[in-house]
């Protein structure tokens, strides 16, 4: 659905905010404001969390505690698969979890920036222009089929995604915080597709395949509920401030100097590989640590270890690195962890 043309924007411009709403009419209320948690009843609603979830996206563990790693460490996430296979279901299931407000935006060929991020739109009553948002502003968007859209369209996340604000008209706009953006993206062989640009992939912290699922969770799937009525059924078990306070434990988590020149080791061999042309940045090593610290805290750790790394690499480099031949890049990064020694 497309909004009114956009208009120039004039001093006058001001900011109309929807209400609030939540992730489904039939969960239950976000929890209210509340007293910091005690860190034990932290980490216990973040292990009922991942329970809960795992609950509804069957036979996926792995999977589940990569999606959680991404928003204890504060990063967005890449779902890449073919239709049906549970990734709209994994989003649903992490707004409620964490009682964020939810959206769905659903990405076509003739879907536009402003339908998006939002539009000024002049009011003859009071002689003002007024910014009307788009579903960006919320907790958690989901960006279903982002490779349908134009790339201009795509762009239009990445201010978004990379600053936690929005500019319309010469005017920024913040986002709440927390801001998570889950998109799926189908594979590019399939038709209608538009592949994402390299700077707009980067601004995934992970991206991970669901991929089918085995015969006896698929089993539990044709003879259990439906996955709609189960995502009914699921209640918050933290919300936005719990989930900052959980970021900021993950940070606090030690990453020794070895452990450093590991990560160094694999940024460094990407940049050296033959066979890729464009390695990993600065900032794909920033993001490592920080997705590294998280799942070493879901793993019950105070501290990093060399497997945490070898656990997120492929999931956080592949996306990101450019072959310079045919390999591909779930490959080539799979050949540099065989290939970097741990001292």
């Amino acid at each position: 659905m497309r909004n009114a043309p956009r208009q120039r924007a004039r001093p006058t411009a001001t900011l109309d905010r929807p209400s609030p709403r939540s992730v489904r009419a039939d969960c239950q209320e976000p929890m209210s404001a509340i007293t910091p948690l005690p860190d034990e009843t932290l980490h216990q609603r973040l292990e009922a969390a991942m329970a809960q979830v795992n609950r509804v996206l069957l036979g996926k563990p792995r999977q589940v505690k990569l999606a959680f790693t991404c928003l204890v460490a504060g990063g967005h996430l890449l779902l890449e698969d073919v239709p049906g296979v549970g990734k709209t279901t994994l989003a649903h299931a992490l707004a409620a979890s964490f009682a964020l407000e939810f959206q769905r935006v659903q990405f076509t060929s003739d879907l536009l920036p402003s339908d998006i991020i939002g539009v000024s739109v002049f009011e003859r009553e009071t002689g003002q222009f007024r910014f009307h948002p788009g579903p960006i502003f919320t907790g958690l968007m989901l960006a279903d089929e982002i490779n349908r859209a134009t790339p201009k369209t795509q762009s239009a996340l990445l201010e978004a995604m990379a600053e936690g604000q929005v500019t319309v008209d010469g005017q920024t706009h913040t986002l709440a915080q927390p801001f998570f953006v889950v998109a799926t993206q189908n594979p590019l062989d399939l038709h209608g597709t538009f592949p994402l640009p390299d700077s707009q992939l980067d601004r995934f912290m992970l991206r991970i395949s669901l991929d089918y699922p085995d015969a006896a969770a698929e089993r539990a799937l044709l003879v259990g509920s439906d996955r709609r009525d189960l995502l009914g059924q699921l209640t918050p078990q933290l919300d936005g401030p719990s989930l900052a306070a959980l970021h900021g434990q993950a940070q606090g988590i030690t990453a020794s100097s070895a452990l450093l020149d590991y990560l160094q080791a694999l940024l460094m061999a990407s940049r050296r590989h033959a066979d890729i042309r464009v390695g990993l940045s600065p900032r794909a090593g920033i993001a490592l640590l920080g997705a590294a610290r998280a799942w070493a805290m879901l793993s019950g750790r105070g501290h990093v270890l060399p497997e945490d790394i070898q656990a997120l690499f492929v999931p956080l480099a592949a996306h990101r690195l450019v072959p310079s031949r045919g390999a591909s890049g779930d490959a080539l990064a799979r050949a540099l962890l065989a290939d970097t020694a741990v001292d």
